[in-house]
């Protein structure tokens, strides 16, 4: 089969994947889900996106599929728990960002820790934690300086101290969630070093977090971060995020979106044209119609905990859509044609915790969950 180039100018037609149903014409313009500004949805109203055939299903049952996998797991039913071939060998993010394991340590042991933080050295600690994405490497440090770190920590040369030996004894600092800049653009000849003095920049010398807890939208907290050096598009948005989960900070994940590099692969195979949209605006018109396709298509989604999906999760979702269809749709070439890394059970439970503004704590369960090992079932091709 000829290989299809995805790109901004891909065609639209079968892309060799004709034996899935389109429903190209039977996207609904009418139930949607109220997100963003008037004007925006009035624009997404008047203007869709082309869905590629057969691959822009896909995302809507990839989501339902992987959230049952998510939900088979926290009933803690036996394995496997999908027929799906590529779900059982490959390792994909949650629908939801914030259940993700660093994503929930984040938030239940970093944005919400039982202690004396004042607001902005909670602000510190997020981004601090987020830069390395490594539990590992935090329970270091707060062990070493015997409690979270501080503003005051960075002035003093406390936290430089902890973290260089916390990467001494840990052999490492970083984990591979995300690709950060490494420059010595503030002049330290380690990787590390120049994030400390990143953080001082922001924390100390700039008082970003005064000027966060000032903000008024999630784009200006966005905006903020993404002033500084080492601090790229991707990456702002991320922690941008990750603010918005704490006390402090309190905006519609819905308001600001900024799709990443895996995301807008998704986006060219997803869609055959984007129908004058910005990718942006194409992550915003998925959160709007989710309701819409998911009961098109006839999948059971009821979200988390009935929480709908964000547009951080629609933006995710993009990404592993288009690792799942380097297996699922390989002719649909595109920059990477692999998928990295392969489905290892994590033994070690946790308790789900996520922000108490959300409203669903309540409906969690109360025991630690997700620590069962996998099953693998015998199945020979993907379910979609």
């Amino acid at each position: 089969m000829t290989a299809v180039l995805v790109g901004s100018d891909a065609s639209g037609g079968d892309d060799g994947a004709n034996h899935w149903t389109t429903g190209r014409n039977c996207i609904s313009h009418e139930k949607r889900i109220t997100v963003g500004s008037a004007e925006r949805r009035r624009a997404r109203v008047m203007r869709a996106p082309t869905p590629r055939d057969g691959v822009y299903e896909i995302y809507w049952k990839f989501a339902a599929e992987r959230q049952h996998v998510f939900e088979a797991r926290i009933a803690g039913a036996p394995g496997p728990w999908t027929q799906d071939r590529i779900l059982q060998e490959y390792k994909f993010c949650n629908v939801y960002r914030a259940a993700d394991r660093v994503s929930q340590y984040l938030i239940r042991d970093v944005a919400y820790r039982d202690d004396d933080s004042s607001p902005a050295d909670r602000l510190f600690q997020i981004v601090a934690f987020r830069n390395f994405s490594n539990v590992s490497t935090w329970e270091t440090v707060v062990e070493i300086l015997g409690r979270s770190p501080r503003i005051a920590d960075l002035d003093s040369g406390l936290f430089e101290a902890a973290l260089t030996e916390a990467k001494n004894r840990n052999g490492g600092l970083y984990t591979g969630a995300f690709i950060l800049c490494a420059t010595d653009v503030y002049g330290r000849k380690a990787k590390h070093l120049n994030h400390v003095e990143l953080f001082r920049d922001m924390f100390v010398r700039s008082r970003l977090a005064e000027r966060v807890l000032e903000a008024e939208s999630l784009e200006e907290v966005y905006d903020l971060l993404h002033a500084f050096p080492l601090m790229g598009d991707f990456m702002s948005y991320q922690m941008a995020i990750d603010l918005n989960y704490s006390e402090h900070v309190n905006f519609s994940e819905n308001d600001f979106t900024k799709p990443g590099p895996g995301a807008l692969r998704g986006i060219k195979k997803v869609f055959s044209d984007l129908g004058g949209l910005t990718p942006q605006e194409v992550i915003m018109w998925m959160v709007d119609n989710q309701e819409a396709e998911f009961a098109r298509l006839e999948l059971d989604f009821s979200g988390l905990w009935g929480r709908p999906i964000q547009a951080i999760d629609a933006q995710n979702l993009f990404c592993e859509t288009d690792k799942y269809c380097r297996e699922a749709v390989p002719e649909l070439a595109s920059a990477r044609s692999r998928i990295k890394s392969r489905y290892v059970s994590t033994p070690e439970p946790m308790t789900l915790f996520f922000p108490p503004k959300w409203g669903i704590n309540g409906l969690l369960p109360q025991n630690e969950v997700l620590g069962d090992e996998l099953v693998r079932a015998r199945v020979l091709e993907p379910m979609f």
